[in-house]
């Protein structure tokens, strides 16, 4: 195994610390429609995310992180973004972009985004790519 490509092959886990596993579980589960595992560790509830292991980790001290922690590829993201409204998300909206009125900001690039927050604070987002 060559030192430049050793990971490129291997599958990758995705963390995200919460606080309360009560609450993120629902969250996760009902809201975003992730597969729930049946593995709710002491430290960690495991989830399917179209292949890729979601585990929240369980820290109860542990504030919220800054900046997107998880993004979802979607198409389309207005169909997306509507649907997780249905389900009781609320969309991040900010002064300093121009959102359209579902929360969608279209990058530069032809990118197109939308923030949410989970059950913990931790921030996540939906987006769809151009072409």
């Amino acid at each position: 195994m060559s030192s430049a490509a050793g990971l490129a092959n291997f599958p990758i886990v995705a963390f995200v610390t919460i606080r309360d596993p009560e609450r993120a579980k629902p969250f996760y589960r009902d809201v975003l429609g992730l597969t729930f595992k049946g593995e709710e560790l002491p430290y960690a509830l495991v989830f399917d995310c179209n292949g890729t292991m979601l585990r929240l980790a369980i820290d109860p001290e542990s504030p919220p992180i800054r900046g997107t922690v998880l993004c979802w590829r979607v198409d389309p993201i207005e169909e997306t973004v509507r649907a997780l409204i249905q389900a009781g998300v609320a969309f991040e909206r900010w002064d300093f972009l121009a959102q359209d009125e579902l929360g969608i900001w279209s990058t530069p690039s032809g990118a197109k985004v939308a923030w949410f927050k989970d059950s913990e604070g931790n921030l996540l987002s939906v987006a769809q790519m151009p072409g």
